[in-house]
């Protein structure tokens, strides 16, 4: 087993943990829907489901007091049976704005891409029990799912991408004395994870679990794990390749890695495995200093690769296999939006010429 399939399996294992623990306060009866998205569904993904079904079942036992439940551990399938269509949108509104009984001052707002996603679980969970004989219906089967706005992709442009591969790599007036000598520190390093993420479009997570022997110089690969566990070789240009050669030559074989960590690409300044959090803020840090007129984050990079990649090739088939979509039709957000754009702004004359 490869140091980087360890380290994804460690994060699974994880994600198990904290699944034991939300399934405790969820009904028995949830336990089969689980087991059988055991071998379709990630442990994050599912993860995800079972907090959603907690706020669910919380939501129920304060809102329905016909079920006299002090818990959403004591539900029932026959309680479920007794919802309605109208049940699941007066949760649906809930969802837009709402306090969680956990004795806290927590508010939690969702847009309509989280209500859809908690609808779609639902929906998934029902569907379960109506599919198996335990539920005559699913009482969330007519409801629609909210209607998503589709939003602007944001990235950058190719001079936006060398001011920010320049800043980072030469520093700025734009940076106190202060934050320059501790951004010295981590130029390197900060250089060739931007450089691998600008220059790839792999995720962050896929970026996180790197280990050194991922990185093949002789062709020019990286071996990652793709959400769905899935082993890929994804390759990369000599921009990428001068990035973390001087990051590994220069700094990272001169570090000592923490117990754990030993195998990590990628270190914290405490000399452990950089989180996805960690990655994270340091992308958000430089965007701010370098190209400020743009909120862009790590996935944001991975979505400039998309589009330029397309607009490079014009092959959908290979966006989507390069960036690891499980489908063309996410690749089709990529599709030379901005040249249609500007195509049919010059399309329209609003005075003739004489």
């Amino acid at each position: 087993m490869s140091q980087n399939l360890t380290y994804h399996v460690n994060e699974s294992k994880k994600n198990d943990q904290c699944m034991h623990e939300v399934l405790k306060d969820l009904p028995e009866f949830a336990k089969a829907y689980f087991r059988a998205k055991d071998s379709t569904t990630s442990p994050r993904t599912r993860l995800a489901y079972a907090y959603d079904l907690r706020t669910f079942f919380q939501y129920l036992i304060s809102a329905n007091p016909s079920f006299h439940c002090r818990y959403p551990s004591e539900l029932t399938l026959s309680h479920m049976e007794q919802l309605s269509v109208q049940d699941i949108e007066e949760f649906l509104e809930y969802l837009k704005y709402y306090h969680p009984n956990d004795d806290t001052d927590r508010t939690f707002i969702n847009t309509a891409n989280g209500i859809a996603r908690k609808l779609s679980c639902l929906k998934s969970f029902f569907d379960y029990y109506t599919r198996i004989g335990a539920m005559e219906k699913n009482p969330a089967a007519l409801v629609p799912i909210p209607k998503i706005h589709k939003k602007e992709i944001i990235q950058l442009d190719p001079d936006e991408i060398a001011i920010l591969l320049d800043g980072i790599e030469n520093g700025s007036d734009q940076v106190s004395a202060h934050q320059k000598k501790y951004l010295d520190k981590t130029r390197l390093r900060d250089l060739a994870i931007t450089t691998l993420l600008l220059g790839t479009g792999i995720r962050i997570s896929e970026c996180v679990g790197l280990d050194i022997n991922n990185v093949n110089f002789r062709d020019n690969s990286i071996k990652i794990i793709r959400k769905g566990g899935n082993e890929q070789l994804v390759y990369f240009n000599e921009e990428v390749q001068d990035a973390l050669e001087d990051y590994l030559e220069c700094q990272r074989n001169k570090m000592i890695p923490e117990k754990g960590s030993e195998n990590a690409l990628f270190l914290s300044m405490k000399n452990n495995r950089m989180s996805v959090d960690a990655i994270e803020k340091m992308v958000v840090k430089y965007a701010k200093i370098f190209v400020p007129q743009k909120k862009i984050t790590p996935h944001k990079l991975r979505s400039t690769f998309g589009t330029q990649l397309y607009q490079e090739t014009g092959d959908l088939y290979l966006v989507a296999e390069t960036l690891g979509h499980s489908s063309v039709e996410t690749s089709k957000r990529y599709a030379a939006m901005k040249d249609r754009k500007r195509m049919a702004a010059n399309a329209v004359k609003l005075r003739s010429e004489s």
